[in-house]
């Protein structure tokens, strides 16, 4: 169950009770495609770096180890050896991502293996019963995410084609919750569609609203489209979306992008760019982006960010972390998406705080400002 504690215009400062515990929002979900995060982080370094969240992806789940193996052996929690809430994604992303791996039909999607070419086929049902196998939390429902700029026919049927599998999804999660699944309270979110076409956008959030789900996300973003799209989706989208319900970004994105978004009423995020950056020598700081293979780091012997309290700005200079990624040494890739991950999970803490205390207008302009400045 979500509360929403407090808002600051479109601001949100909610709370959402789940089995495996409570998220404070807004909030960065830490993407674990495979069940780990890359870069050789474990379950304990989630929990340091202020993790409340961990995403998985049941397609590649279903394709390895396969998810009646990680049934088998009790879920994703036990799984990973992690005890704090787990959403999953639907498999539905894939549906835009392997676009010459795949065919769509009503029914669901047929798919190639991008591991060994094996034909596979999802859809709504089987997309819940692998969800229900992975026992995750929060499970997505299974979508078709059109290209942003698509013409409006195009992505209107795929909006319709959303709506239609998401009956589906309701019907066989509540058909497995009332079985023997291993996760009987496991929530389903519904995914808002529409590509950048603000009408079917609106229209579509009205349509779920009536659904009465546990909670909404708005997908199809980030996939091209520039930022001022993005922002104006979600100003068209939001205010058709239930304020006491969570609201998800999904695959979204720079810090910049979530300041802008929880001003717009998102609460929920997640995106592989801090680990994805951090592998590759980029971090993230209070004064915007640094890139750790620059030669000006070489006997550089500050932290990555004076102003984070990571363990590894706590230890380790700029220099050594270059060293590392140059020699390639896999202890590199480990630390910088450690730090990164702090630096995201750090931020939306502080975002919470600027609600509670209702400064966040200030503060977003402050962090913003000091993104922008950049480093001398």
């Amino acid at each position: 169950m979500y509360k929403l504690l407090k808002t600051e215009g479109l601001a949100k400062r909610g709370r959402l009770e789940t089995p495996r515990g409570t998220v404070e929002t807004p909030v960065f979900m830490n993407v674990a495609t495979a069940a780990a995060i890359k870069g050789g982080l474990s379950s304990d370094d989630l929990d340091a770096v202020g993790c409340q969240v961990a995403l998985c992806n049941t397609y590649h789940l279903h394709l390895r180890p396969g998810d009646e193996v990680v049934a088998r052996l009790g879920g994703l929690h036990p799984f990973m050896a992690y005890e704090k809430p787990i959403l999953t994604d639907s498999g539905g992303f894939q549906v835009f991502s392997l676009a010459s791996m795949r065919k769509i039909t009503d029914s669901g999607v047929h798919f190639s293996s991008h591991i060994d070419g094996r034909k596979i086929f999802m859809g709504p049902r089987e997309s819940m019963r692998i969800q229900s196998n992975l026992a995750s939390d929060i499970a997505m429902a299974f979508d078709e995410c059109p290209p942003a700029t698509a013409e409006p026919a195009y992505i209107q049927a795929a909006v319709d084609r959303t709506t239609r599998w998401l009956d589906d999804c309701i019907d066989e999660m509540d058909r497995l919750n009332a079985g023997d699944a291993l996760n009987p309270r496991q929530m389903l979110f519904g995914i808002v569609q529409g590509g950048i076409n603000h009408d079917i956008r609106a229209a579509h959030a009205k349509q779920l609203t009536a659904l009465d789900m546990a909670g909404y996300a708005i997908g199809g973003l980030a996939v091209g489209e520039t930022h001022a799209e993005m922002y104006g989706v979600l100003e068209a989208t939001v205010p058709h979306l239930p304020q006491n319900k969570p609201t998800y970004l999904m695959g979204v994105g720079t810090p910049e992008n979530l300041l802008e978004a929880v001003a717009r009423g998102i609460d929920f995020f997640d995106c592989v760019l801090p680990a994805r950056n951090g592998r590759h020598g980029h971090v993230f700081t209070s004064r915007g982006r640094l890139n750790l293979f620059n030669a000006r780091h070489e006997l550089d012997d500050a932290p990555i960010d004076a102003e984070c309290a990571c363990s590894v700005c706590a230890k380790f200079s700029r220099a050594y972390l270059r060293h590392l990624h140059k020699a390639k040494e896999i202890l590199a890739m480990r630390l910088c998406v450690l730090h990164n991950l702090f630096f995201y999970n750090n931020l939306m803490a502080q975002m919470r705080q600027a609600l509670d205390d209702g400064n966040f207008a200030a503060y977003k302009a402050r962090k913003l400002e000091g993104f922008a400045q950049g480093h001398n």
